[in-house]
């Protein structure tokens, strides 16, 4: 694995080659060399066309991040780091957070419970309960 690469988690790795960076001025305030500098990092992956992810992942990565896709590409970009590397690392672990996200499995349906009888119980006294005290507060015909 090289330095690069980004791991998504276990052996799953996405190798750098697979990776196109783009750099640009980053707004804000800055130092001296803050026109100078291209410390903004852009990181596109072409999750579509990657032959890193097994098929199976991958049309689940396509579908959990239909969204944020442009042509099948994810971008991800950084520049909250004064530093061109520190964003670069940054933008690296967003991606693999992002993608880690999406290939999650999808989480076990419900399986449908009903309430237990001492719930029902206590569920229905406390419903007597409440319509004592209001029925208490209530006025009678010949009061007042």
């Amino acid at each position: 694995m090289d330095q690069d690469d980004v791991r998504v988690r276990g052996g799953l790795v996405v190798p750098a080659r697979e990776l196109r960076w783009r750099f640009s001025r980053a707004s804000g305030p800055g130092g001296q060399s803050v026109n100078t500098s291209d410390s903004r990092v852009e990181l596109s992956y072409d999750l579509a066309r990657s032959p890193a992810l097994p098929p199976v992942l991958r049309e689940r990565a396509l579908r959990a991040l239909a969204g944020r896709l442009a042509g099948g590409v994810l971008t991800v970009a950084a520049s909250e780091h004064r530093s061109q590397l520190r964003n670069r690392e940054a933008a690296r672990e967003r991606l693999a957070a992002l993608l880690r996200e999406a290939l999650a499995p999808p989480p076990r349906a419900r399986r449908p419970t009903r309430p237990g009888r001492g719930a029902v119980e206590r569920r229905l006294q406390d419903k007597r309960a409440r319509s004592r005290t209001k029925d208490l507060r209530r006025r009678r015909a010949g009061e007042e």
